[in-house]
Formats: C-alpha cells, structure tokens, sequence
C-alpha cells in the first residue's frame, strides 16, 4: 500500500511547521520599551549630571549599543569608553576634553579613532536627537570615566551656545517677529 503524493506533502508540511513553531518557542523573548524620558533641571550639580549622562547613554542616546566600558578583549564595534577622558584630553591638537567629546557627538566623522570605521550617528539629530543639555549630561558622565567631572548645565562649548532648558522658552519669546507681519498687513491696508 502506498500513501498518496498529497498526504505525503501535507504531512511534511505539518511537521516542518510543528518545527519551526517548537524551535520558535525556544527563543527567548523579550519586551523592549520606548526609552524613558528624562526630565532636566537647570541647576543639576555636575554629579547629578552624570547619573542623568548614564540614563541617556543606556536609553535613549543608545550609546551602549555599539560602545562598552571596560571590555578588556574581544572585538569592537566603537571604542571602549573606560578612561576616555583621559584619551580626550590628548586626542585632537587644541581641544579640551569638553571640546573633544562634543565633537565626538556633534561631528562623530570629524575624528575618527584609528581602527574604526566612521559609522557613529550624530546623536543631535534624529533618529537619536538628544538635546544640548543631554549631551552636556553625557559629556559630564564620560569625563567621569577617567578623571572628574568640570561641565555644568551652563558649560560652553564650540557646539552649542551654551543655552539651558530655560533658554529655548526665551527663544520663542521674541514677538518681535510677530508684529513685523503685522506691521506688513497694517502698510498694506
């Protein structure tokens, strides 16, 4: 007696499905969130600050995607950060720490470490997009790692104006731009 063709593909057809589904259950699953937003205060103190920096890096900079710290071997994907500012302070000709780390966010293909590849986002524009504040927070993070933290909310560097969060509500403050329009329709009437 032989089995039909058609039993013969529907059987193998359910086994190869009852396959995958088994090795599909192997997997492990996991749920991941949307990154926590972080609220910024403008008069955080610099360690303060760094906690806020590791919030970022772990969430929603996902910094720690592609960089570790401390990772001793193995291969990298972008640099190590463990005593990056260290590295910082000597990197580039002419640049702080502060300076250099900015860059390295602001213009990551301005310098790049020799033996990688450009690659890194800039983390000011989407699809990251952090703020200036996040980044000094970041920065204030990394300069912990390897020496002490000199940023604040206020610190100034080439990337930024060195706004505050209260900055921006001034900036939309200049009603200035909307009388001139009105000054426009009044001429014209």
């Amino acid at each position: 007696m032989t089995v039909p063709v058609v039993v013969r593909i529907g059987a193998l057809v359910v086994a190869t499905t009852s396959f995958y589904m088994y090795v599909g259950q192997m997997v492990p699953q996991k749920e991941v969130q949307p990154p926590a937003e972080v609220v910024l205060k403008t008069d955080l103190s610099p360690p303060e600050m760094a906690k806020v920096g590791r919030q970022v890096m772990e969430g929603k900079g996902f910094c720690l995607t592609c960089h570790t710290i401390g990772k001793t071997e193995g291969p990298y994907r972008f640099p190590d950060l463990a005593n990056v500012d260290v590295r910082a302070k000597t990197r580039e000709a002419g640049l702080s720490d502060v300076e250099y780390l900015a860059q390295a966010m602001y213009e990551p293909n301005a310098y790049i470490v020799p033996g990688f590849n450009p690659g890194m986002p800039t983390i000011n524009k989407p699809p990251i997009g952090l703020t200036d504040q996040e980044i000094l927070c970041v920065i204030a993070y990394l300069q912990t790692l390897g020496g002490t933290t000199t940023v604040t909310m206020q610190t100034k560097h080439h990337y930024n104006s060195g706004a505050t969060t209260a900055a921006p509500a001034e900036a939309p403050a200049a009603p200035a731009a909307t009388p001139a329009p009105t000054a426009g329709k009044a001429g014209g009437q």
